[in-house]
């Protein structure tokens, strides 16, 4: 009796064992943070309250109508997409915070965070892991160097944009420049790459003060104006210059928001110049932004913009890498997924990583009409 207990304990743990090595085997694909049979999830930090979230929630909106209409077919490969979004209200520090809450669920990525200082508060978190940040909404060109191997991001940085305002200023004859700027982290990380990039294309900077001082600009009879700014700040100060008399053409960084900026300008708008780093938000040919619309429309989200735009874009390309890392992924599928993905085609708008962490370089200006609507 004695014997055979002896032996049906030993049986009982082999059997353990095996069963315990056959579970692992089987679940061995969900063990994957943020990764089951039925669910990817996803982990944002953004400013969904705040100044800045008169771009980020936009963003984040456009996100998730393309990961819901996504997740109604079926999502990938059988799997629905989940965002976790968190509020940050623009504070690198709360961003800090919610991505180690983010850690401690177990994301599977992080996506679509807001402000260059975010992403640069996250970083020593991500830097030496395999956890990947996806398409900020951060244009500082630091993000896309060897210091942030984990960050992959959609949009091209701040001093392509700003060789893309000095060229065309150039063209017109007007090199002495004045910068007005907001003093959001975002907009001061725009104001850096703008001072370096525009100084070393021979732009003759006169001035570089805070987004108020409309009389400067004029004291020192700069040519042209750059406004760095959110939608609100940079169409104060628009009315504001042009009130008093300046004639000459103002220029925004994509952050100014041109789709915004003109629906709160209106005919004052007129002859605004703004940087965009996706399709026009309206532009009816591109099957893009059609879809858009019409998620948009039937989300009973309003007129879409430029933000949303990115959002969505943000959103299809990180699904298509998703599709391409195989039906059991990982993040280090994911990352060569993205690393080989070439000429991705998302309704007439492309994307193309293959070894660089920047999928576009689309940098195109936008003039805001006397009627107030955006032209290319």
């Amino acid at each position: 009796m004695s014997v055979i207990k002896n032996g049906g304990r030993v049986l009982l743990v082999q059997v353990s064992m095996v069963t315990a090595l056959l579970a692992a085997m089987a679940t061995g694909a969900s063990a994957q943070d943020g990764l089951s049979k039925t669910t990817v999830t996803l982990g944002q930090s953004a400013a969904m309250t705040g100044p800045a979230a008169t771009l980020a929630l936009p963003f984040s909106q456009g996100a998730r109508l393309y990961f819901d209409r996504l997740n109604a077919a079926g999502g990938i490969h059988g799997r629905k997409i989940e965002l976790t979004t968190l509020d940050d209200a623009g504070s690198p520090e709360t961003a800090l915070a919610n991505t180690k809450k983010l850690l401690d669920q177990r994301v599977f990525s992080l996506f679509g965070y807001y402000g260059s200082p975010q992403v640069t508060a996250v970083n020593p978190l991500l830097k030496d892991s395999d956890l990947l940040l996806f398409a900020p909404m951060a244009g500082a060109d630091e993000l896309r160097g060897s210091l942030y191997p984990n960050v992959y991001s959609v949009r091209p940085g701040y001093s392509e944009e700003a060789v893309v305002i000095t060229r065309h200023a150039e063209t017109l004859g007007m090199r002495k420049l004045a910068i007005l700027h907001a003093k959001d982290t975002e907009s001061l990380a725009a104001l850096d790459s703008a001072e370096r990039t525009m100084g070393g294309l021979g732009a003759n900077l006169l001035l570089k003060a805070p987004l108020e001082s409309t009389d400067k600009a004029l004291a020192v009879k700069a040519e042209s104006v750059l406004l760095i700014s959110a939608p609100k700040g940079a169409a104060i100060a628009i009315r504001d210059l042009r009130g008093k008399g300046y004639k000459g053409p103002i220029y925004g960084f994509s952050n100014t928001g041109e789709s915004l900026l003109a629906d709160q300008l209106g005919a004052a708008g007129s002859g605004v110049v703004v940087v965009r780093v996706t399709p026009k938000s309206d532009n009816a040919k591109s099957s893009l932004v059609r879809e858009l619309q019409a998620d948009a429309a039937a989300a009973k989200l309003g007129k879409s913009n430029v933000y949303m735009l990115e959002g969505y874009i943000a959103a299809w390309t990180y699904t298509e890498a998703l599709r391409k890392a195989g039906k059991e992924p990982t993040r280090a599928k994911l990352r060569k997924a993205l690393d080989t993905m070439q000429e991705l085609d998302l309704g007439g708008f492309r994307i193309h990583f293959d070894g660089d962490r920047v999928g576009s370089k689309l940098v195109e200006l936008s003039l805001i009409d006397s009627q107030g609507r955006v032209r290319e």
